[in-house]
């Protein structure tokens, strides 16, 4: 994840220096910057050099779809700067259906791709890893929710993970660019669907099913809406429980599962 860095332009490698730099609000402050409109800088830990390496060649290998380039790693003495090229766009905080066509499309493209590839990162969205998160919570609430949990994970491929709609962006209603991909690794395909729902789908805390089932229309699977939405459940949990462990604004989610 990001860290607090505050960073000049004279820290910068001499090919980016003649850049404005700009600090931007996504993710940790001090932590992402833009280089005028051509790039991004992320600030990270040491410890993620390896996922960052990971996501360098995972990108490389979907140059055919729309995602960024992770262009340079560049490792200072307590923490690393790395250098992506910037998607033209904006978020878009309140999906429609024609931007939930978008990337269930932009998704069919991906795990077609990343079916066949193998990443070294860790799987972290396992039940296994999920209910090792639960038990650091001591939360009750979420402890009876992952007691409930029917459906079983799968290892499809690579995942994306964490593609909330403040992961995307679009120019009208294309799909410019999908990014942040630090997180990916080998999962199931279904939960990444869910991940998409639990983000894009709802309308406050409740689900909206016609949404729903763009998204799996277009995307191209033939599971079933009851089934499905106890994928959205999992998904639901394992956020609410990061944003919990991590004292971060988890009601929200919470609010969404247990209308669910």
């Amino acid at each position: 994840m990001g860290i607090k860095q505050t960073i000049t332009q004279e820290e910068l490698p001499l090919k980016y220096r003649h850049y404005t730099l700009k600090e931007t609000q996504d993710g940790v402050s001090h932590s992402v910057y833009l280089l005028e409109d051509m790039y991004v800088l992320k600030i990270v830990t040491l410890e993620e050099l390896n996922a960052l390496e990971n996501e360098q060649k995972l990108l490389n290998e979907l140059q055919n779809i729309c995602v960024p380039k992770l262009l340079d790693i560049v490792q200072k003495t307590d923490f690393i700067l790395a250098f992506y090229t910037q998607v033209e766009g904006i978020s878009n905080a309140h999906p429609q259906v024609i931007h939930i066509k978008e990337i269930a499309l932009f998704l069919k493209k991906f795990h077609t791709l990343s079916k066949d590839l193998n990443s070294s990162n860790t799987q972290i969205y396992t039940k296994k890893h999920l209910k090792i998160l639960i038990l650091q919570t001591k939360n009750e609430i979420l402890v009876n929710h992952f007691n409930t949990l029917t459906c079983e994970l799968q290892n499809d491929g690579i995942i994306h993970g964490d593609l909330f709609y403040d992961n995307a962006k679009f120019q009208g209603d294309k799909l410019s660019g999908v990014y942040d991909f630090t997180e990916a690794c080998e999962g199931d395909f279904v939960f990444e669907l869910a991940v998409v729902a639990l983000s894009w789908c709802f309308e406050s805390e409740n689900l909206n099913s016609q949404k729903v089932n763009h998204l799996l229309q277009n995307y191209g699977t033939d599971i079933q809406y009851e089934d499905f939405k106890e994928y959205i459940k999992y998904a639901l949990l394992y956020y609410t429980t990061t944003r919990y462990l991590a004292n971060q604004n988890y009601q929200e989610l919470l609010d969404k599962l247990e209308q669910l």
